[in-house]
C-alpha cells in the first residue's frame, strides 16, 4: 500500500510524493537474543585505525591487535559474535583476506555478527556524495564475502547552510540507493541513531520507513539518544531493530557525565517489540575494556538468554 510520505520540521513540510512505507518488522515466536561483542570495544588496542591508519598510541612494546586476535579474543570468552568494525581492517584489504577472515572465524567457532561503517549520507549530489557511496558498496561487497550479515550506517549531519528536510532528502537518496545494491548481496544496511539528522527517534523512523527496502531497519544503539526521554525514544525505535549495540552509558538531556544504561529495562524493550537478533556489546567506557569487557558478558549472558 503507498501512504504520503512527509518530512517535518517545525512548521515546515516536504512533500516527497507518495512512497510506500516500511511497516514494523514481524517476526515469528517469541524474542531471543544472541550476544555479540564489538571490535570498537577494544580501539585503543587495535592495530589499525579509521583511514587505514596505524595505532600511534599503542603501548610501548606491544604491535596492537589485528583483526585476527579479535576473533580470537571473541572465542576465548564463550564463542560471542563479532562485530567487525571497519575501521581496524588493514588499508588494503582485498578478497583473500577477507576470505581468510571468514575461514578463521569459522574454524574458531566464532559467527561474524556484521560490520560497521563511518559514512555520510546527507551531501548533496556531486563528488561528496559519490565518495561516501562507493565506500558503503564497498564494504557492502567486503562484508557479503565475509558473510557478514549487517552493516552498521550513519545518516549524517546537516550540511553548512542546509536544512533539516534537504539533509533528511540527501539521506534517503543515498540510502536508498546503497540498499538496491545491499540486497542483491543479501547484507543489511541499519541505519543507527547517532546524532545528526536522526538525534530523535521521529526523523530517524521516517527514513526507515520512506526506504521501504527489506534490507533496512534501525541499528538500535541503546546508549546514542540524548533526549529527554532516552528509553521511551528506544521504544519508539525497536520495531525497526536489525542489530542492537549496547553502551553502558546513557546522555539524558545531552548530559555530558552520563549514567548507567538500565539494561534490564532496554532488554525489556527489546523483548516488547519481539525483537531477535544480535545483542552486541559496545563497551565505551573508561575502565580498561580488558577487565570490564569479560566481567559485563557474563552479567549480560542471562538477561538476554
Amino acid at each position: 500500500m503507498n501512504r504520503r510520505f512527509f518530512l517535518t520540521t517545525g512548521a515546515a513540510t516536504l512533500t516527497a510524493s507518495f512512497l510506500p512505507a516500511m511497516e514494523p518488522i514481524k517476526r515469528k515466536g517469541g524474542p531471543r537474543m544472541v550476544l555479540g561483542l564489538a571490535a570498537y570495544s577494544f580501539r585503543d588496542s587495535m592495530k589499525w585505525l579509521k583511514g587505514g591508519k596505524e595505532n600511534g598510541k599503542l603501548k610501548e612494546g606491544t604491535e596492537g591487535w589485528e583483526v585476527f586476535d579479535f576473533i580470537d579474543y571473541c572465542a576465548d570468552h564463550g564463542g560471542v559474535g563479532a562485530e567487525l568494525t571497519s575501521y581496524f581492517f588493514p588499508p588494503e584489504v582485498d578478497e583473500k583476506y577477507l576470505l581468510e577472515v571468514r575461514r578463521y572465524s569459522y574454524l574458531r567457532g566464532v559467527p561474524i555478527a556484521g560490520t560497521a561503517v563511518g559514512n555520510t549520507f546527507t551531501h548533496p549530489p556531486g563528488a561528496e556524495r559519490d565518495k561516501e557511496i562507493a565506500y558503503v558498496k564497498q564494504w557492502i561487497t567486503n562484508a557479503a564475502i565475509m558473510g557478514a550479515p549487517h552493516i552498521r550506517v550513519f545518516a549524517g549531519t546537516v550540511p553548512k547552510g542546509g536544512t533539516q528536510e534537504e539533509a533528511e532528502k540527501n539521506c534517503l537518496e543515498c540510502y536508498r540507493e546503497c540498499l538496491e545494491f545491499a540486497g542483491q548481496k543479501g547484507v543489511f544496511l541499519g541505519l543507527e541513531n547517532h546524532g545528526g539528522i536522526v538525534a530523535e527517534a521521529d526523523p530517524l523512523i521516517r527514513l526507515v520507513k520512506a526506504v521501504d527496502s527489506p534490507w533496512a531497519g534501525i541499528n538500535f544503539d541503546a546508549g546514542n539518544f540524548k533526549t529527554a526521554d532516552p528509553y521511551g525514544d528506544l521504544a519508539k525505535i525497536a520495531p525497526y531493530a536489525v542489530n542492537v549495540q549496547l553502551k553502558m552509558t546513557m546522555h539524558p538531556n545531552g548530559d555530558k557525565v552520563g549514567e548507567p544504561v538500565d539494561v534490564a529495562r532496554v532488554v525489556k524493550i527489546l523483548k516488547e517489540a519481539n525483537y531477535q537478533g544480535w545483542f552486541t556489546l559496545e563497551y565505551e567506557d573508561k575502565e580498561d575494556p580488558i577487565v570490564a569487557v569479560p566481567r559485563i558478558l557474563s552479567e549480560l549472558r542471562p538477561l538476554i538468554g
